[in-house]
């Protein structure tokens, strides 16, 4: 497992166009959340224990963004050939025990990872109304123990778009596990 770190937010990054498969093997199209106020989209894997560590903290979240009207969509880009618990059947079998609340989609030519730049699980990005990358960084401020988090700074970008204003505090980065590139 080697320890990634997101690089900085390039706010010129408009959300691109691209049409995965979900966990469930249907067709899904980033067009159709294209007029959503603000936009999540994570890549996540089941192997990786930054994820399971986040796990059901992605699922408040993922409520709490559809409560607000945002989009949280989560993507697997990892190569399950060598990494089976990445393997579509398997990540279908964690979205239905995890009860994940949002769209789970599997890159499994990894072309959406590459377009996105994305480098570790987990690797958040966040769209405004405009499409614009407005926040990539970490969830909260302590990945391992929910118990200690003090700022839940995914959240608070969320409510700064929602709110039209900008972010009031420096991007920390996001740390994972490097993608597993084929």
């Amino acid at each position: 497992m080697a320890l990634t770190y997101t690089p900085q937010t390039d706010t010129s990054h408009k959300l691109p166009d691209f049409t995965l498969k979900t966990v469930e093997g249907k067709n899904w199209s980033s067009q159709t959340i294209k007029l959503a106020p603000a936009k999540v989209i994570v890549f996540m894997c089941n192997h990786c224990p930054y994820v399971k560590a986040i796990e059901s903290r992605l699922i408040k979240l993922a409520d709490y963004c559809q409560t607000n009207g945002v989009t949280f969509v989560g993507i697997c880009s990892n190569d399950s050939k060598d990494y089976p618990e990445d393997e579509p059947k398997e990540l279908l079998k964690t979205w239905r025990e995890g009860k994940y609340n949002f769209i789970y989609l599997i890159d499994i030519d990894q072309t959406v990872a590459k377009t996105f730049g994305a480098v570790c699980t987990p690797d958040f990005f966040v769209y405004d109304k405009s499409n614009s990358l407005v926040y990539r960084g970490r969830l909260d401020d302590s990945w391992r123990d929910e118990s200690k988090v003090t700022r839940e700074e995914l959240k608070e970008a969320i409510d700064a778009i929602l709110r039209d204003i900008p972010l009031s505090r420096e991007v920390s980065p996001s740390m994972g596990c490097s993608i597993k590139w084929k």
